[in-house]
């Protein structure tokens, strides 16, 4: 009950705070994209789509914990993990995509201006992308080889039907190589790529002769992207490696599963710190909102005004009129 209580309150605070962020952030990045596209803006926008898909799939998962059952069709459980799974490692793939540009940029600036191309980084999208679903497919397809049914994902526990939580010894045994697998290769691969990168990147920084304050917003763009890579991710990851090594599915999987979906509203915080146009963006979209309130205050004062003035005259002529 405590479990489900602090996932249905961290799954209604990521909708909260990640659908406008990521909404608003979406909305600059293609804007500056208009103007300017590079890679690291192109990894940036699907990293915000990634997170956004998260966060629209999240309410199936609300509707579970608020009717302590499984009530939608059996479809949508599958659907649901599919999605929810790839979208989290997608996440993982493009904060280390990032973080190479930002090393490839760094200590091979020429080289790197030469052959950066908007089409090589759609490229690499497309692969990411078709790798991570291919490895959540396949998790699936394993897990359902035995009968082949969707239902499979369905138990029945103490009459209550749960979405992939309880699992055969059976199951187990094919699922959790695979899942050890995934670790290794979509998370604790991308990491140690995100921490040479970013390391290599501050060791380059340091040594040149960059102005002190562009210095200290390198270290605060690795320092943030790390610290969420890690907290966010790594739990989750820990639970497969720990899985693996005693041959069953942890108890406290669930529990390591939530710092992953704060990670759908952390992310905009990465965004403006690598962003170099995000902090204006910020800053013109809140002019522009201050001054449409300011003219629209002045415009209903101004209606207003007319309207006490013209009842005022109405009750004026009343009054003489009576008078007479």
């Amino acid at each position: 009950m405590l479990v489900d209580n602090l996932l249905l309150a961290v799954y209604v605070l990521t909708i909260f705070l990640g659908l406008p962020s990521n909404i608003m952030v979406l909305y600059l990045f293609f804007k500056e994209a208009r103007s300017r596209l590079t890679p690291n803006l192109i990894y940036m926008i699907n990293l915000c789509v990634s997170d956004l898909v998260f966060i629209m799939v999240l309410p199936i998962k609300i509707i579970e914990i608020f009717s302590s059952t499984w009530t939608l069709p059996q479809i949508l459980c599958p659907l649901y993990n599919l999605i929810h799974f790839s979208t989290i490692y997608a996440s993982v793939c493009f904060l280390s995509a990032v973080s190479v540009g930002r090393y490839l940029s760094t200590a091979f600036p020429i080289k790197y201006n030469i052959y950066k191309k908007p089409r090589y980084s759609c490229l690499v999208c497309v692969i990411l992308w078709v790798i991570v679903i291919f490895h959540m497919a396949f998790v699936f397809l394993v897990e359902t080889s035995q009968n082949g049914s969707i239902a499979l994902f369905l138990t029945n526990h103490d009459n209550t039907w749960l979405c992939y939580e309880n699992f055969t010894s059976e199951q187990l045994a094919l699922v959790v190589p695979v899942r050890f697998e995934i670790s290794i290769v979509l998370y604790f691969f991308p990491l140690a790529i995100t921490l040479f990168c970013y390391v290599s990147c501050i060791r380059i920084l340091m040594r040149s002769r960059m102005h002190v304050n562009l210095k200290r917003k390198a270290m605060r763009v690795a320092v943030t992207t790390l610290v969420v890579f890690i907290v966010c991710f790594a739990p989750y990851n820990i639970s497969h490696v720990v899985g693996f090594v005693i041959h069953e599915s942890v108890w406290w999987r669930k529990w390591a599963l939530l710092p992953s979906t704060c990670n759908a509203f952390l992310d905009p915080l990465i965004f403006y710190f690598i962003s170099s146009s995000m902090d204006q963006g910020f800053y013109h979209m809140w002019k522009s909102l201050q001054l449409k309130y300011s003219v629209s205050r002045r415009k209903f004062s101004s209606m207003f005004s007319r309207e006490q003035q013209g009842s005022s005259r109405t009750l004026g002529v009343a009054a003489i009129s009576a008078t007479v």
